[in-house]
């Protein structure tokens, strides 16, 4: 006999925002458990020191998730000069200390001018990247150091809110798997003194921002925390919709290729399906006026 699940068959998405101190898995437990949520997955992690935007997906969304993975992210950072982590953020040990002289704003404003567009970047070992199918973290908590190949990334905006001498704030807009401790790194180097960060906050994620995150006090204070769920087409609003009729969406639902009006899409491309306003997952078009089943939810 199969095991029955345990929980609520919740489906949705979360915009939660993450407390300092916990991991993103942490923060996802504690948000499965206070929903009593049968499935939950977050949509990017987020180091323990940062806060911030943590989509979480619950039920049938989980399986869109990955949409979200590949979104633009902003962050708001705060950087320290003259101190070097082995981290490259406050959670780290000091490894090199170097005075900050000749370090203005005028100056920092034309080195982020040089980290602006597509850059290069070496991700740090303090990350969970796997080598050889371990984490670079666990490699790096044993003292070990491994070659990793530099990553093309996009810095649209980097943009400085505050210079205190030896400290600044950060707002970066930026392509998914930036580092944003890497970044700070790196135009610590270029300023001659070193630099890491001392707090981390994510902004937006793809089409969310902060403005609509909550954190678990305010949950906790909610009289139904249904009102605190997106529908879980929200993940996927970027792609065109596809309105179907009930035998089209049965034989899509049973794994057939159907026929139905695709004008305007292109051969290959995804689309939402629907059903009488109902959300029904992701079709492929396999030619013209014709589609087939990607990834569809659970309906029964």
């Amino acid at each position: 006999m199969a095991r029955r699940r345990r929980g609520l068959p919740i489906d949705g998405v979360l915009l939660l925002d993450k407390p300092a101190g916990v991991s993103s898995n942490h923060a996802l437990q504690r948000a499965r458990r206070l929903f009593q949520a049968q499935k939950a997955g977050h949509t990017g992690t987020l180091d323990p020191m940062a806060t911030g935007l943590l989509p979480v997906c619950f039920g049938e969304a989980t399986k869109f998730s990955s949409y979200l993975l590949e979104a633009d992210k902003a962050y708001r950072t705060r950087v320290q000069l003259g101190l070097v982590t082995d981290t490259g953020d406050a959670e780290g040990a000091v490894v090199e200390r170097r005075p900050v002289e000749g370090v203005d704003e005028a100056r920092v404003r034309r080195v982020l001018a040089d980290f602006s567009g597509e850059i290069d970047q070496i991700p740090p070992m303090h990350s969970a990247l796997k080598h050889e199918g371990r984490k670079l973290y666990e490699l790096a908590r044993e003292g070990k150091q491994v070659e990793r190949a530099a990553r093309r990334v996009r810095v649209y905006d980097a943009r400085l809110l505050a210079f205190e001498g030896d400290a600044f704030e950060l707002d970066v807009a930026c392509s998914k798997g930036t580092y944003i401790r890497t970044l700070a790194e790196d135009i610590g180097r270029a300023l001659g003194c070193g630099a890491h960060i001392t707090a981390l906050r994510r902004l937006r994620s793809g089409p969310f921002a902060a403005d609509d995150m909550l954190d678990f006090a305010a949950l906790d204070a909610l009289e139904s925390r249904d009102t605190a769920l997106l529908p879980m087409d929200v993940l996927v609003r970027h792609l065109p919709r596809l309105d179907v009729a009930q035998a089209t969406a049965a034989r899509l639902l049973h794994g057939q290729r159907a026929a139905t009006d695709t004008a305007g899409l292109a051969g290959d491309a995804l689309a939402r399906l629907y059903r009488d306003e109902s959300f029904l997952g992701l079709v492929t078009v396999t030619a013209p006026g014709e589609i087939a089943p990607r990834r569809l939810v659970a309906t029964g």
